[in-house]
């Protein structure tokens, strides 16, 4: 019985070997890979716009706690935005996060509501607008006074996770 219950297992073990798992002995064809994401950009409208920003969304809690900390650099026309549920008074803070930021503040209606400039690398101070907000973008320091970025000034969001849904 046992020599039975070893040639069998071994029998087995081999066929599974000769095959793909859908009867196949033929090797499959490669993929084609598959097409990069669109980017999902934050576009600011108006003077100085139409300007992108191609961005990272940070919509849940882990995201929106890790952020941008422990990067080392951010392109010239990349950032993060950070979606919440509700609108509140967002506060942040530079934890463990290497470079300066703009933070730019946008309600539900996509306009900015307030600017925090140049925030401090590694600062535990929170950073806030005093007024309510849905996102928040996160871009390299000086960049919203470089491209002329105001309060009041609307976005738009566009890419597969457009508008309010990003």
């Amino acid at each position: 019985m046992r020599q039975t219950a070893g040639v069998l297992l071994a029998t087995l073990v081999l066929a599974a070997c000769g095959t793909q798992g859908n009867g196949s002995t033929h090797e499959e064809r490669p993929r084609p890979p598959a097409p990069p994401p669109t980017p999902n950009e934050v576009v600011f409208l108006g003077s100085p716009g139409p300007l992108r920003v191609e961005v990272e969304v940070a919509r849940t809690h882990p995201q929106r706690k890790q952020g941008l900390m422990h990067r080392k650099e951010l392109g010239p026309m990349s950032g993060m935005i950070f979606v919440f549920d509700r609108d509140e008074d967002h506060a942040f803070w530079m934890k463990n996060t290497l470079i300066s930021l703009d933070m730019i503040f946008i309600d539900r209606d996509e306009k900015i509501v307030g600017i925090v400039h140049e925030a401090v690398p590694l600062s535990l101070a929170q950073r806030s607008v005093g007024i309510p907000s849905r996102y928040v973008l996160e871009v390299q320091g000086g960049w919203a006074k470089k491209h002329g970025i105001k309060t009041g000034q609307a976005i738009s969001f566009r890419g597969p996770q457009s508008a309010r849904h990003l």
